[in-house]
């Protein structure tokens, strides 16, 4: 018997991975809906997508909705936060899940969920309370769970399936930010290894 059919906006292919083991356990038949017009620069957003269409196809036999990709919207409203990450996050967030809950009531969905919820680099509360507000404000039934316990699964599995893994959320702040907290990781590991001896 099919599941309950929802729509579940994915960021990337191996953040897919358990919360669509999971929502299928939960009685739920997923579709996933890409939109994702923070992933710069464009080559990155193509790779990513591609990652996902490739899985989604041969592994999971999910289907994949490709949304809109609101760039020109996403450099208004969200760029200007910049380094400001909660309120960068949460418009970004926003935009996102804003044209995911348009396309599931396009598409005749009652539920929405997200893949956001997997990863612990994400601010958790901030991305869903986005989107319960978003999500009832057209009138579609929020699904947000808690997947951070699943991560580790999601990194050791999308590693056995040889799936591309980006190192930054995916706009250029956060490649920034990403690229500063690997320098100050290493530094810290150099300074331990000159202690030690």
């Amino acid at each position: 018997m099919p599941g309950t059919p929802l729509l579940l906006h994915a960021c990337c292919g191996p953040c897919s991975l358990e919360p669509l083991k999971l929502l299928r356990e939960e009685g739920f038949e997923p579709t996933i809906c890409w939109t994702n017009p923070n992933i710069q620069p464009i080559e990155e957003h193509e790779h990513r997508l591609k990652t996902l269409l490739t899985w989604a196809q041969e592994v999971a036999h999910v289907e994949v909705i490709v949304a809109g990709d609101p760039r020109e919207s996403w450099e208004r409203s969200v760029a200007p936060a910049a380094f400001d990450r909660e309120r960068r996050c949460g418009a970004c967030y926003a935009i996102r899940l804003k044209e995911s809950c348009r396309v599931a009531r396009e598409q005749g969905f009652s539920f929405i969920s997200t893949t956001l919820a997997v990863s612990p680099y994400q601010l958790f509360d901030v991305c869903g309370d986005e989107l319960v507000s978003i999500a009832h404000s057209y009138g579609l039934t929020p699904v947000w769970r808690d997947f951070r316990p699943y991560y580790a699964e999601a990194t050791r599995e999308s590693r056995e399936l040889g799936m591309y893994r980006q190192n930054y959320c995916g706009c250029r702040f956060s490649a920034a930010e990403a690229t500063l907290e690997r320098q100050e990781a290493r530094d810290v590991r150099k300074a331990a290894k000159k202690h030690a001896y």
